[in-house]
């Protein structure tokens, strides 16, 4: 079951304290982006689930473990509603994060 609509604007509502925090729909779910760099995501069931950091687990210590789709490592399952402890959380996890990979740039070969 792909995740709603209503749901992500929820989420989106609850990071609202967070300047920069986008989203990109992929394959039904969504992908989330704090400052450029992956988060976490809404996944199937409409589950918010964040990245495992040091950060996130020291925060979020009773959050339980969740894979959002096959073949994929464990996140955290967010069950909060607290808008500060998001905040800092997400913050502090931004600091662990690494620099999102540059894109290559695609070559075209031109027809003779």
């Amino acid at each position: 079951m792909s995740s709603t609509d209503q749901y992500l604007e929820f989420v989106l509502d609850l990071l609202g304290e967070l300047e920069d925090v986008a989203h990109r729909k992929m394959m039904g779910e969504y992908v989330l982006y704090y400052r450029g760099k992956v988060i976490g995501g809404i996944y199937r069931g409409d589950r918010f689930l964040l990245k495992v950091t040091p950060a996130s687990e020291r925060l979020l210590p009773e959050a339980p473990r969740a894979i959002p789709y096959e073949g994929a490592k464990e996140m955290l399952l967010v069950e909060i509603e607290d808008r500060d402890a998001l905040f800092d959380v997400v913050s502090a996890m931004w600091e662990e994060l690494p620099a999102p990979k540059k894109k290559k740039q695609r070559t075209f070969l031109r027809p003779r």
